[in-house]
């Protein structure tokens, strides 16, 4: 298919761009871009989702920010260290840099120190397989940091908001967050994608305002020796929005990787994240859960690569789905010939509110050593009529037992959020 379309926005995004840090890693992007193609339901990785509406929507460069502050959730501790970046610009009016303790690098990658950025950016999610990376490549200019030194335990969490607000046209904006946290360090990183003025999406599938926006990002985290990191993606755009996203994660030795993904807007969504063990005894733990309500589709792709021995991983990915809905998950996990003592378990549960509702799930094991353990599946329903009886036999009406067994399904993973208060915001709106 023809990439036409955004390759024309090329030039005009060149003039405007003042900082020509990133301009050869643009330039090797845009060739291979140009090289790749789109993805097809041809390309097993892809067959069940169809971009064709992102190809065929005429993106223009996303309009200049605004200083409202109204679109902001509430800070999810009081400590928090915040960056927020409005159409892909970074608000330095709207973060609160000033409460990064000492050993943290946290702020735009423009200003970031050379040592980490741009000497990271683009190492560990590689954009020559992988075209919608290859774009976001192709227009980096800037975007979020956070590098926290050897040593270091940041006690607050951190914050990067990644704020959509409307133009009048269809546009395309493509975040990147390079997260760099070093040996024997600690740290709490929340990613949050937004619409202005926009929640879930109403359960015709559908919200008035929305024009098509279309958010393609890339996060790039490193973990050395050591490290731990608590990381939350929380992506709550609306229902007209497009969001593809690409999170890659490389841990070095002894490392303990814990993400939380909640996919709570979005029209077409894709989503994937890819951890690769490069070290031994190592630790990651993939929590996933999406919720799709009118024409939604909801797209989870994993990769966990045990490229190592004696390393773990536990991937637990949860999907609610109402009206007509499509959800789909696809997990990999690969052991490497080397990586004896693998321990990977991988579980995909999904609950379909209507008979309209439909879900495609493919756990994938490819195993080439031969001690290990190693678990999957996947388990499609409805809600459980015993249950629902029981709970109008104790006097709850229907409509609520529903809503009750429904909420418990979710909430077995908001409740694994550290933070409190956002834990409590998150199980706000799904009870709504």
């Amino acid at each position: 298919m023809d990439t036409g379309s955004f390759t024309r926005l090329f030039a005009e995004f060149d003039r405007g761009e003042i900082t020509p840090t990133f301009a050869s890693l643009r330039q090797s992007a845009r060739a291979r871009f140009a090289s790749l193609g789109w993805p097809t339901a041809h390309s097993e990785d892809w067959r069940f989702t169809n971009v064709t509406p992102i190809i065929e929507t005429p993106f223009v460069l996303p309009p200049a920010p605004n200083t409202d502050r109204e679109h902001l959730p509430g800070l999810p501790h009081p400590g928090t260290v915040r960056l927020v970046f409005i159409n892909g610009q970074f608000a330095s009016w709207l973060s609160t840099l000033h409460r990064a303790p000492r050993g943290l690098q946290v702020g735009s990658l423009v200003n970031a120190n050379p040592d980490v950025a741009p000497k990271s950016l683009g190492q560990i999610a590689d954009f020559k397989d992988n075209v919608f990376t290859a774009l976001n490549t192709s227009f980096v200019s800037d975007g979020a940091i956070v590098a926290v030194q050897s040593g270091t335990v940041v006690e607050q969490p951190i914050e990067i908001i990644y704020l959509s607000q409307p133009g009048g046209q269809p546009f395309a904006v493509h975040p990147r967050t390079l997260i760099v946290v070093g040996h024997d360090a600690q740290a709490t990183v929340v990613e949050r994608y937004l619409s202005a003025g926009e929640g879930l999406p109403s359960p015709s599938g559908r919200r008035a305002g929305g024009e098509g926006i279309f958010t393609n990002a890339v996060t790039e985290i490193v973990l050395m020796e050591n490290a731990n990191v608590d990381h939350v993606k929380v992506q709550q755009e609306n229902a007209q929005s497009f969001h593809v996203a690409n999170t890659q994660i490389v841990q070095a030795a002894r490392s303990v990787f814990t993400s939380h993904y909640l996919g709570l807007g979005g029209g077409l969504v894709r989503n994937e994240v890819r951890v690769r063990f490069d070290g031994e005894h190592c630790e990651s733990t993939i929590n996933g859960l999406y919720l799709g309500v009118g024409k939604q589709h909801l797209d989870n792709f994993t990769v966990i690569d045990h490229a190592k021995p004696n390393c773990a991983s536990h991937e637990l990915y949860k999907g609610i789905l109402d009206d007509k809905s499509h959800g789909v998950f696809n997990g990999k996990i690969f052991v490497r010939k080397d990586a004896q003592k693998t321990d990977a378990k991988q579980t995909n549960k999904v609950l379909l509110l209507s008979d309209d509702a439909t879900i495609n799930t493919k756990p994938q094991l490819e195993i080439f050593a031969d001690d290990v353990k190693c678990t999957h599946g996947a388990t499609i329903g409805q809600l459980d009529a015993t249950q629902l009886f029981y709970l109008q036999s104790r006097g709850i009406p229907l409509d609520a037992a529903r809503r009750l067994l429904t909420f418990a399904f979710a909430n077995d993973i908001v409740h694994r959020l550290k933070m409190e208060s956002l834990r409590e915001e998150l199980e706000a709106r799904i009870v709504r």
